[in-house]
């Protein structure tokens, strides 16, 4: 019978095909994890994309199975020789709650799981493994790790912006490195792409493995990654502060700006665990601040009911409002450089309300840099304590070019090409952004007449 054509639903969700995670060879050794048999995992094993019967309907309708990710675990037979193994950590992008929890769980997992006692970290992201940065890497040792967690920022530093991949290949190839962990956002995860490219070239045995590292919590097909969880918890101190200050003057603002270039998942997930926030604004959902309807127009009937106001807002949200002064330069990484969202919010706000004869304060506060720096929290620190362990097993069973994910509750292998194909958004018609606006009471748009 001929499989119904597909429904536009079904456009985002991958092929099998697609799920393929790439291997280095058939692996020979037995794992030195034998009194875990019974944590091994299976070849037949897997996480299903969807949970949904709904969606599961429309792959039948359309002649399709369920594509699933491959489990992360053990394996039982794995690809290298652990007694002449060398590994390497890289870090790359931006600092992160939880860089060094992953460094340390990768390092005592190599160390007490398999034996594997030389483990590299190069300096400085990728510029570590390329020419233009003379300092050799820094032997990881438990006993050096040892209070790593303890600590935010990379205890290996960390860079933007690519390198040449040819030098970085060959410094992997001059300190004899079997295995590469790359530990970053998509940027890195790209990065590792070339790296792989290379390595193919080359007809080289050197395994790849990704460990997502975005707070934004922006990567594809991965419900979750290290940091975020810090991120918003740590929010809420700057939230109540605001709130603090804006309840305490007649018709005071408190306006927070929070990380999140092209996704607002921290400051929707903040705005909700803060019932105190009245305005959340986020790069999905446009805003304009002029006319009935727009956000100036809503913060006005706020100060007229309340007498104060908070007001969140995401780093990337309301980039077309800047105009001229949003710049297309490009950062180290690639990634367009944004306005001040939030000193153009402070600016705009004081402007309107003066000429319209308010008496109002506004306090602005940044935390980003403050957030991001700090140790991650117990509960991302446990996060990332699996993360490395699943990527050391991925990685010594010779798995290449992927990373480990998080998909219904559970740890997973994605290609790396399916995980930087796009970015993760939030959905302004889903579950969460609904709860939001249940939760500040904003309109459902701030888009005034006549405004785009």
């Amino acid at each position: 019978m001929k499989a119904e054509q597909e429904s536009p639903e079904l456009k985002n969700v991958p092929r099998q095909e697609e799920l393929r995670i790439e291997t280095l060879g058939s692996p020979s050794y037995d794992s030195p994890l034998k009194n875990r048999k019974k944590l091994f995992v299976g070849t037949g094993n897997g996480v299903m994309v969807t949970s949904e019967t709904e969606v599961a309907e429309e792959l039948k309708k359309a002649g399709r199975s369920i594509p699933a990710f491959e489990l992360a675990g053990p394996r039982e037979i794995i690809f290298f020789n652990p007694e002449d193994t060398s590994c390497a950590i890289v870090t790359c992008g931006g600092l992160c709650p939880g860089i060094n929890d992953v460094i340390r769980s990768i390092t005592l997992t190599l160390v007490n799981d398999y034996k594997i006692s030389r483990i590299l970290g190069f300096r400085y992201g990728y510029e570590g493994l390329s020419r233009n940065l003379k300092k050799e890497p820094v032997f990881l040792t438990p006993e050096k790790l040892e209070t790593a967690h303890q600590h935010g920022g990379s205890l290996i530093g960390t860079s933007r912006g690519p390198q040449d991949v040819d030098e970085m290949v060959d410094t992997l190839v001059e300190w004899n490195i079997d295995v590469l962990f790359t530990i970053g956002g998509d940027g890195t995860l790209r990065g590792a792409q070339a790296i792989v490219e290379e390595i193919r070239k080359r007809h080289l045995k050197i395994a790849v493995v990704g460990v997502p590292k975005t707070i934004d919590n922006d990567l594809m097909w991965t419900s979750r990654s290290f940091g975020f969880e810090t991120a918003v918890k740590d929010a809420q101190l700057v939230l109540r502060a605001a709130h603090s200050e804006a309840r305490s003057a007649w018709n005071g603002i408190g306006l927070v700006k929070l990380m999140g270039r092209e996704s607002g998942f921290i400051a929707a997930e903040a705005a909700l665990t803060n019932a105190d926030v009245d305005f959340c604004l986020i790069p999905e959902v446009p805003f304009s601040l002029e006319g009935q309807g727009g956000f100036f127009d809503a913060l006005e009937k706020r100060l007229e009911r309340a007498n104060h106001a908070v007001v969140v807002v995401a780093e990337g949200a309301g980039q077309n409002l800047l105009g001229s002064e949003r710049e297309k330069a490009l950062d180290a990484s690639g990634n367009i450089k944004f306005g001040d969202i939030g000193v153009f919010l402070k600016e705009r706000m004081q402007e309107y309300l003066k000429e319209r004869g308010w008496s109002f304060t506004i306090k602005y506060i940044d935390p980003s840099y403050i957030i991001r720096s700090l140790p991650a929290n117990a509960a991302d620190s446990g996060f990332c304590l699996v993360l490395g362990q699943y990527a050391v097993h991925a990685a010594l069973s010779g798995r290449t070019n992927m990373l480990v994910g998080h998909w219904n509750n559970m740890f997973t292998h994605v290609p790396l090409e399916l995980a930087t194909r796009e970015r993760k958004r939030l959905d302004p018609s889903g579950e969460t952004w609904q709860r939001v606006l249940d939760s500040t009471l904003q309109p459902e748009q701030l888009v005034g007449n006549g405004q785009g």
